[in-house]
């Protein structure tokens, strides 16, 4: 099965860090995520268990530091029961080829993700025109052709579980990509935002090297549909989250992230939309 897939034909190392990347936080006893230079990938399951689930995989070329950072917390050979992907971009599923490889598991994403991961479309050129900082102006050099792991992704189930996770749902939160999701736990209010709203001005070099806390909006580099977005960040809202982890940015909770996400939903035109950009009008 392993042959006939790869990853994108502009897979490339990116040279971006940040204070947080190598490291790893238990924010649940059984929801942990680590910091692969600037993008978080989440592991849900208890120490040392099997069967459980990896959120997403990160930045170009990390396929073997997940696996390791995988085997340090649940064992060398205890693999998941799945890959769960937000979305296809290429700091989400950049080590997804060596992983499939090395588990043979399979893969869970959004429909609308698919033309993305099975190497028929490639995603909208990043705005290097959008109003915003130093990562935003050079955002031309991120991969955007399409991976393809056609063989072993699924659909996600249409009634909203998890598959892996009984007590989660996945929401579709479009905007940033047509299928991306987030993941939500009500037993402890538990949010996985994705790239929905991060906790870190992404777009900003020097905030996000040092990991400077914030609610903020969409990536502005990648996000097209701005309609889509707004519409996303309410839903989101909507489910009073206690605990976040996105997919950009430290994890929060407690006021700073119930003052900060409502401020978000109810000012997102004047506090996420650029004022000018390709895809903002």
């Amino acid at each position: 099965m392993e042959e006939n897939m790869h990853q994108s034909g502009d897979n490339k190392f990116i040279p971006m860090t940040s204070v947080s990347s190598g490291s790893g936080r238990e924010v649940r006893s059984d929801v942990y995520y680590y910091t692969n230079q600037i993008v978080n990938v989440v592991m849900i399951g208890e120490p040392g268990s099997s069967g459980w689930v990896l959120i997403d995989a990160g930045m170009p070329k990390c396929g073997p530091e997940i696996l390791a950072e995988a085997e340090s917390r649940f064992g060398k050979d205890r693999r998941p029961s799945a890959i769960i992907l937000t979305h296809g971009h290429f700091d989400h599923v950049g080590g997804l080829v060596y992983l499939i490889e090395a588990w043979n598991v399979p893969i869970y994403a959004h429909p609308l993700e698919f033309p993305y991961l099975t190497g028929e479309k490639s995603y909208p050129e990043p705005d290097t025109s959008v109003e915003g900082g130093l990562l935003a102006k050079i955002s031309s050099i991120y991969p955007i052709e399409p991976i393809d792991v056609s063989e072993a992704i699924k659909p996600l189930p249409e009634d909203g579980h998890v598959p892996g996770l009984p007590q989660w749902r996945w929401f579709h939160v479009p905007g940033h990509s047509p299928g991306q999701v987030a993941l939500f736990r009500e037993r402890d209010r538990t949010l996985l935002s994705a790239d929905a709203f991060v906790t870190v001005k992404q777009d900003a070099f020097y905030k996000v090297l040092i990991q400077k806390e914030e609610i903020c909006g969409p990536p502005v580099y990648l996000t097209t549909d701005w309609h889509a977005a707004k519409e996303s960040v309410k839903k989101l809202q909507a489910l009073q989250p206690e605990l976040v982890v996105s997919g950009h940015g430290t994890a929060m909770k407690g006021a700073a992230l119930n003052e900060g996400l409502k401020n978000l939903a109810e000012n997102f035109d004047k506090e996420a939309v650029p004022s000018h950009g390709r895809y903002v009008d």
